[in-house]
């Protein structure tokens, strides 16, 4: 569907292009400031970009989060579909967030006991623990990926321990991972992505199948006991479901915070009086995860399609048509954040939107900002010399994600 003719429509916007992959921010405040909604003709989609607009947006009720069951609809109903694709999209669409209500409150409420800031803080000395193992394999004297060496496997670590998965299986989530990210989270130039998001679903259905049948024998205290449980207390959540929150879990649980973290120290080795500001105890941990949230935070954007016609911005928004929140725009519009591009530790963040907001609030903000403050200072003091290794930063090639595909550093000195 197109929409109608307007103005902005002549704009040349390339939401994927290299200056866009490279600095967002920069990239959408020209946009943000003189159309705060555009569409972008190029991928056939609206783009929200002010403050103001992606947080009215994220709390209406006409904008879907429900962009899987019509794409099954209008692309998959055909004779010829691939039967891997189809069963990655069926996944797909037992993802919680990926539905609206009430079948997104029944699916939440079986697993946020998991997630309270309660019961994630009781995580807290396995997050250091795991970090400071995790530094003791790294040589500060020579050059190495933060990514591959740390901020990807410490919070892997943590949600496979969380659901219960054997950590001989953990060297699996990142192959995974990326090839279910290059799908969901907007790798839209990518012709694979479909058969390559098709076989990694195909083979975690198999993995977390397996490991369910295991632990309805041998129940432990992790999630996947619970959600089995869950199913035994209430049969209307299915097998299928089930396993869908399993990779949902397992994909959100670590890929949001490795490239929260990567992020993070990137931004800290451009701002060296910040670095040294964390390094010293000046600024609270808790609120400095917070500016790294607002200022680089792992998510660029949300997608929401419209259940019934909408007006914003002056703009007029027709059904079915794609909308994708631009939450790293809103998060560095001027008119909320003075000085939005500089990373200032001590500044009040209350108004970041990096989790999106409404009843699709992110389920594990509360673990990733723990796994975040508890890593970070570890980081900071046990490499008192980091500093990039001189390596072109390359970013994922997506527009829903931020995150670098490695983050080569050095940080000679005292451990």
């Amino acid at each position: 569907m197109t929409a109608p003719a307007t103005g902005s429509d002549l704009i040349d916007v390339n939401i994927l292009g290299p200056e866009a992959l490279r600095d967002p921010y920069g990239y959408f405040a020209p946009i943000r400031a003189e159309h705060p909604v555009l569409w972008d003709a190029r991928y056939k989609t609206w783009l929200l970009t002010s403050h103001e607009m992606v947080t009215a947006a994220l709390r209406d009720q006409r904008f879907s989060s429900d962009r899987i069951v019509p794409f099954i609809r209008a692309k998959l109903s055909g004779p010829d579909t691939d039967p891997l694709i189809y069963q990655a999209f069926d996944l797909l669409r037992n993802w919680m967030v990926f539905q609206d209500e009430p079948g997104h409150r029944r699916m939440r409420t079986l697993v946020v006991k998991a997630f309270t800031l309660r019961a994630v803080t009781r995580m807290e000395e396995e997050v250091r623990s795991i970090s400071h193992d995790l530094l003791r394999e790294i040589d500060p004297a020579s050059e190495f990926d933060l990514i591959e060496k740390f901020a990807y496997p410490l919070p892997a670590m943590v949600i496979a321990r969380m659901l219960g998965v054997p950590e001989r299986d953990q060297d699996r989530f990142r192959a995974w991972s990326d090839d279910i990210g290059a799908l969901v989270s907007g790798g839209l130039d990518d012709p694979g992505r479909y058969h390559r998001s098709a076989a990694a679903i195909a083979e975690m259905i198999e993995f977390f199948r397996d490991l369910m049948r295991h632990y309805a024998a041998h129940p432990a205290e992790n999630l996947i006991s619970d959600l089995i449980a869950a199913r035994e207390a209430d049969d209307s959540l299915s097998e299928a479901e089930a396993i869908a929150t399993c990779t949902l879990l397992l994909f959100g649980g670590h890929e949001t915070t490795a490239n929260l973290i990567a992020n993070s120290m990137l931004g800290l080795i451009r701002h060296p009086d910040q670095l040294a500001a964390l390094r010293a105890g000046t600024v609270p941990i808790k609120g400095a995860v917070e500016e790294f949230l607002r200022y680089d935070g792992p998510g660029k954007a949300v997608v929401r399609v419209l259940a019934e016609d909408a007006e914003y911005g002056g703009q007029r928004m027709r059904k079915g048509q794609r909308v994708f929140l631009v939450l790293a725009s809103a998060n560095h519009d001027p008119s909320v954040f003075d000085r939005p591009d500089v990373l200032r530790l001590d500044r009040d963040t209350k108004a970041h939107m990096a989790f999106g907001g409404g009843g699709h609030f992110c389920l594990g903000a509360a673990l990733a900002r723990l796994e975040a403050a508890v890593a970070l200072p570890i980081l900071v003091d046990a490499l008192p010399g980091i500093r990039l290794a001189g390596r072109e930063l390359r970013w994922q090639p997506v527009f829903l994600t931020r995150g670098l595909r490695e983050l080569w550093v050095t940080a000679d000195g005292p451990r």
